[in-house]
This record gives structure tokens, sequence and C-alpha cells, in this order.
């Protein structure tokens, strides 16, 4: 029982680092409460648990470090978390091969965008930033709140590809902002989720616990370090995803491995 305590902790503290950065850590956590006999629903609701605390954690580091600078955040915040209660109230479980299959082409591009040109990932657009929000920039934050309530799995790729291609963030900045999204709509998910009785406390306080020290970690690195170092990154936590979503490797065969 401690030693399924202690993975527990330990996958927290990995799930809290790759979400900081990126985005994708939920696969490692969802398929860990499955193995653990939650059920899909259930523990749908259980990972948004550490979901609250590490962003919670990384927000407060990147609000000392002055990243959240313009006001035009919250009129992105606003729509994704009107978003995220839609979402949140329409999961039923976290099994969708079409959602699948989309994640993986769209981390595919994501990795095009990438590799093809970088400078678009570095440097930040002045002048889109100061242009006012368009009614697209609303819906597509809506949408992208919306996922996030409904499964949260990968959300920060989507995220970061909004801030980026489609507000004009550089991408440290824009680590920060999703990292302040996310946070908002964590908190009125987990709301629904409690209120729904889908939310299993023990394991979600075990991995907030190591959660929370992967996200300050990965948060004071990301501000050192920079869009270089957050880009690889993300490379890592796509090819994590893409292997679980594809089959290749079968994350509940290795954690029952660790855990016999």
């Amino acid at each position: 029982m401690y030693l399924e305590y202690f993975i527990i902790i330990v996958a927290g503290v990995l799930v809290g680092f790759i979400n900081t950065l990126a985005g994708g850590g939920s696969v490692i956590s969802l398929s860990l409460l499955l193995i653990l006999g939650l059920p899909a629903t259930i523990a749908n609701g259980t990972n948004r648990v550490s979901v609250f605390f590490q962003t919670s954690s990384s927000v407060i580091t990147f609000w000392r470090k002055k990243k959240f600078t313009t006001p035009k955040i919250w009129w992105l915040i606003l729509p994704s978390t009107i978003g995220s209660v839609a979402g949140a109230w329409l999961a039923t479980g976290i099994k969708s091969e079409a959602l699948e299959i989309a994640m993986v082409i769209i981390m595919a591009f994501m990795l095009i965008f990438i590799f093809i040109k970088p400078e678009r990932w570095m440097k930040e657009n002045t002048a889109f930033l100061e242009k006012k929000i368009k009614w697209w920039q609303i819906l597509l934050f809506f949408a992208v709140g919306l996922y996030a309530g409904f499964l949260q799995v990968g959300v920060g790729y989507f995220l970061l590809m909004a801030l980026v291609m489609g507000v004009g963030f550089e991408l440290v900045k824009a680590n920060a902002v999703k990292n302040l999204i996310v946070l908002f709509s964590a908190t009125v998910s987990l709301v629904i989720f409690i209120l729904s009785d889908q939310v299993y406390y023990l394991y979600g306080i075990l991995l907030s616990i190591g959660s929370i020290l992967g996200a300050y970690i990965a948060s004071m690195m990301a501000v050192k370090k920079g869009g270089k170092f957050v880009r690889w990154v993300i490379v890592g936590s796509v090819v994590l995803v893409a292997l679980k979503i594809t089959g290749l490797v079968d994350f509940k065969e290795l954690f029952r491995g660790i855990l016999r």
C-alpha cells in the first residue's frame, strides 16, 4: 500500500513538470488512476485535483516573475472558463477514438511548426498583441476550454498553439498564460466533478503533493532556460502522448509491472 502511495506521488512530480512546461502529463496520471481500479469517470474527475494544485503552484511562480503583464489575457480566460463549465458537464468518460485520432494529427502538425519555423515560437508578435480581441479568438478559446473541461489530456498543446499562433505571445509568456487559463478551467471543472461525486480524494491529494513540486521546478526552469528548453520539453511530451494514443507503449502494463 505504501509503495502504491509512493508511486502516485512520484508520478505526480512527473505530471506536474510536464503539464507546467507543455501538456500531456495527464496521460500518466489518468493511466495510473485507471490501473488502480478507478472507473474512467472517477479517474477523470480525480485528475482535476492535481491539475488544480499544480497550476496554482506554477501560476504563483509566474506571477512573481511578472509574466502576466497584459490585461488582454482576461478576455481569453473568460471564454475558456465558460467553455470548461460546458465541457465538464458533458464529460461522461475519457474514452473517445475520434478524439484520440484528432489529438495525434494536431500534435503531428505541432512538431512540424516547431522544427520548420521555430522562430515563430520564440518571438513575440507585438503588433498582433496590441490589436483588440477578435470574435474568432473568443470562439477559439471557448473551444479549447470546452475540451479542457471534458477531458483535459493534452489541452496544454492546444492552448500554446492558440496563444502563440492565434494571439501572438512569445513561447515562455504563452506558457505562463496557459497555466493561468488552465487554473481557471481546472477550478470550475473540479467543482462540477465534486458536485457529481466523481472525485476520489485520497489519490487526488497524493498526486497533488507530487505535482506541486514538479510544477514549481518546471516553472523555475522555464523562466531560466527560455523558449528553447520549453520547446524540447514539448517535443518529448508530444512523443509521450503519441506513444500512448497509438498503442505503441502500453502505460497500463508498464505501471502494472511496477506495482507488482
